[in-house]
């Protein structure tokens, strides 16, 4: 389409095969959306569009992402406000004949791409996630993630007796199988990762969880925690699909040993 429309909140240029999106600074914008600055919505990673009003003389253009397609919105888990949805253009009341023009020429090239309604969840991330090196502090440590592993520092003035004992912690995302990211705009905000091996970690109380951080008033926020959330998430998807297939042979000959040692 090639055509820009600019909203309070963000810039959306219309390319050939996606949505690139550029967020507005402003102090009555979302602080994720700043941070997130740029993003790039592939047409196959969107199942549809809305239109409808919103408040103040305002209606919101926005794009429905298909379920899987964008890690951001894996790791967020519906827990996102309005204001910091990224989907979302906020346009004057006087402009909707024009976002409905938008709005029908955006179905049609979801359509085209191969996304829509009927399109079932995206087979893989489409949208990218933020990148890594990233980090910030939680009420007991200090999460970092470099694009390989994830490493809680903890603080003294905030870590529990069971962390201070199981120390410092270091996750290779090959070793994981997904993060719960609980908002800090909610009781119990935490960041807690999830293994692959179900050893055990990964339940109980955050405070005294290794595999967590804990966030506390002005401590984990949402544009900080969150971008390192999706990082982890995305990664963990893109190790899972570069390991090796299983050696279906090896399977084989475990089987044969079984049936001869039965």
């Amino acid at each position: 389409m090639g055509d820009v429309l600019a909203g309070s909140n963000a810039v959306w240029e219309f390319d050939a095969d996606a949505v690139l999106i550029r967020y507005e600074r402003g102090m009555r914008n979302s602080k994720l959306l700043q941070t997130l600055a740029r993003r790039r919505l592939p047409y196959a990673a969107l199942s549809g569009v809305e239109l409808a009003p919103w408040r103040r003389g305002t209606v919101v253009l926005r794009a429905l992402p298909r379920q899987g397609a964008d890690p951001l919105m894996v790791a967020a888990r519906g827990q996102l406000k309005e204001i910091s949805d990224p989907y979302r253009l906020v346009l004057p009341a006087e402009r909707e004949l024009l976002a409905e023009y938008y709005a029908e020429q955006l179905l049609s090239a979801i359509t085209a791409a191969g996304g829509g309604a009927d399109a079932g969840p995206a087979p893989r991330h489409l949208v990218e996630a933020p990148s890594a090196p990233l980090s910030f502090k939680a009420y007991d440590g200090k999460a970092s993630f470099d694009g390989e592993t994830v490493s809680f520092r903890w603080f003294w003035t905030g870590a529990s007796t069971a962390k201070w004992k199981a120390g410092d912690q270091h996750f290779p995302v090959s070793e994981l199988s997904g993060v719960d990211w609980r908002s800090p705009e909610m009781l119990g905000g935490h960041l807690r990762l999830l293994p692959r091996d179900g050893d055990g970690r990964g339940a109980g109380n955050p405070d005294d969880d290794p595999a967590t951080v804990v966030f506390g008033l002005g401590y984990g926020l949402v544009h900080e925690s969150l971008p390192l959330a999706a990082a982890v998430v995305a990664a963990i998807q893109r190790t899972a699909r570069t390991r090796p297939a299983p050696d279906r042979d090896s399977y084989s000959r475990a089987a044969d040993v079984e049936d001869m040692s039965g």
